[in-house]
């Protein structure tokens, strides 16, 4: 008997064999037909019963949501919409599922709003668009992975509890053993963090960034991938209090180099899904064109899910310097007619998700790498130029999601460095060790930032961030 997946049945051509197979039921018809599906793929298997000869009682507990073992002979099947299917000579309960209770949860086979979907995120990843959401991260999860094995990056996983902010804006979640009942006090009434169990005060990491890049001044070439948090009150599609990062560092790259590596690395995890997730992606991007049926047609999407991932791998990135960019907005009809929120009025703005649309969606019509940002709405790590008024920073900007990459070369001498971490008042005791780095032996180095959800929103067509990550952590919000 061969006990398998259903990914491995619905493309096997061994037919006549018996085989086992567990699942949750999806469907049951005419007391004979039973959908079946394990998560190995978002398509269930047909189960053929001869209710005649099964016990009544069982055939009773064969009911949506339930978890079974059918075991029988694997057939190429008669009906179309599949190409085998499961002759039943048994079927084994192995978890019940009360109808009656189903009725009032998302297992019940009816539309469900997404929000209904959020309430009950520990039963979604059984529908069919979550688990094709989560397959597809997975496959992504991995593809990163292999990108930069490949490219001899060693993986180093820094920090979770951190006493530095790495970006300097402050919006970090604390961690501390204090009863919060009985905190101890000096004498002029702060708190006092020597009795804590570090010792000192200590955050959630908002980026294991600077950690990483000690690593990358003595083996050459590293990454991390793992949670960062921010303490960051947004309730938009856009932003999660707790989120995934990957976070290359390399030593002896400079801005030029670190541009390379991001637009290689997307394109390699990109390609990567679209050649193993070929059933997901088409439901996903079948679920998208429904979804865009619904707005405006200005606002939808002019390209199919795949025909968007097959844009970005085929197409080099635009580079654009930060400085041409604010000309192009200034100049844009959006602009000019105050159409934006924020209306760009002169260099040195931030820019804001909609003026990084613009420019992709609109403007260049593809991916845009913008460089050479101000110095002043940039962190203090980022290289200065020579105009002593802009840093070697990066951001890629994507359409539908804006920025999905931050990054820049590191600022490297030491003196610099200093002055510009005195000048945000970022005291050089907290960060001794990052400055020792830039004593012994320091060298051109640069690295980026990925928010893997926001890549995982793009490569799935999904528009809230909520919905690509397993259990999402929002303001108000840690249910699960």
């Amino acid at each position: 008997m061969i006990k398998a997946k259903v990914a491995d049945l619905l493309n096997s051509t061994q037919y006549l064999q018996e085989v086992a197979v567990k699942g949750w039921v999806r469907a049951f018809r005419s007391n004979r037909f039973i959908a079946l599906n394990d998560g190995s793929t978002i398509n269930n298997i047909q189960c053929v019963i001869n209710f005649e000869k099964m016990d009544e009682a069982l055939l009773k507990r064969i009911t949506v949501g339930a978890a079974i073992k059918v075991t029988g002979t694997l057939q190429e099947s008669a009906g179309s919409g599949q190409k085998v299917e499961v002759q039943a000579t048994s079927v084994e309960i192995l978890g019940d599922a009360d109808p009656e209770e189903v009725k009032f949860t998302i297992l019940s086979p009816k539309k469900h709003s997404m929000e209904k979907l959020r309430e009950q995120a520990h039963l979604r990843v059984r529908t069919n668009t979550f688990g094709a959401v989560m397959r597809l991260r997975s496959k992504l999860s991995f593809a990163v992975h292999s990108y930069f094995q490949q490219n001899n990056f060693h993986y180093v996983n820094t920090p979770i509890i951190t006493g530095s902010d790495a970006e300097g804006a402050g919006e970090m979640f604390k961690v501390t053993s204090f009863d919060l009942k009985n905190v101890p006090k000096n004498e002029d009434g702060s708190v006092d963090y020597k009795e804590d169990f570090f010792g000192k005060e200590t955050n959630l990491t908002v980026s294991g960034q600077l950690e990483a890049e000690t690593y990358a001044l003595g083996l050459g070439q590293v990454y991390t991938f793992g949670p960062t948090f921010r303490a960051e009150n947004s309730n938009t599609s856009r932003h999660l209090a707790e989120f995934w990062m990957i976070e290359p560092e390399m030593a002896f790259c400079d801005l030029d180099g670190n541009m390379d590596l991001a637009e290689e690395f997307i394109k390699y995890i990109l390609k990567y899904v679209l050649e193993n997730c070929a059933d997901d992606l088409a439901f996903l991007e079948q679920r998208l064109a429904q979804e865009d049926k619904s707005k405006p047609e200005a606002e939808r999407s002019p390209m199919s899910l795949t025909e968007k991932l097959k844009f970005v791998i085929e197409n080099n990135f635009r580079r654009v310097s930060y400085s041409e960019a604010i000309d192009i907005l200034k100049d844009s009809k959006p602009n000019k007619k105050k159409k934006f929120k924020y209306v760009i009025e002169e260099w040195g703005a931030d820019l804001q998700s909609e003026h990084e649309r613009y420019l992709v969606e609109k403007h260049f019509k593809c991916p845009v790498i913008l460089f050479d940002y101000p110095a002043n709405i940039k962190a203090f790590y980022m290289r200065l130029n020579e105009d002593g008024k802009t840093v070697r920073a990066m951001d890629i900007l994507f359409p539908g999601i804006g920025e999905i990459v931050g990054g820049s070369q590191r600022e490297e001498r030491l003196d610099v460095l200093r002055d510009k971490m005195k000048a945000l008042d970022i005291d050089e005791k907290e960060l001794w060790w990052y400055l020792d780095t830039r004593k012994f032996g320091t060298c051109v180095h640069s690295g980026f930032g990925l928010g893997f959800e926001r890549l995982v929103q793009f490569a799935t067509g999904m528009s809230n961030i909520r919905d690509v990550i397993p259990f999402p952590r929002t303001p108000q919000n840690a249910e699960f």
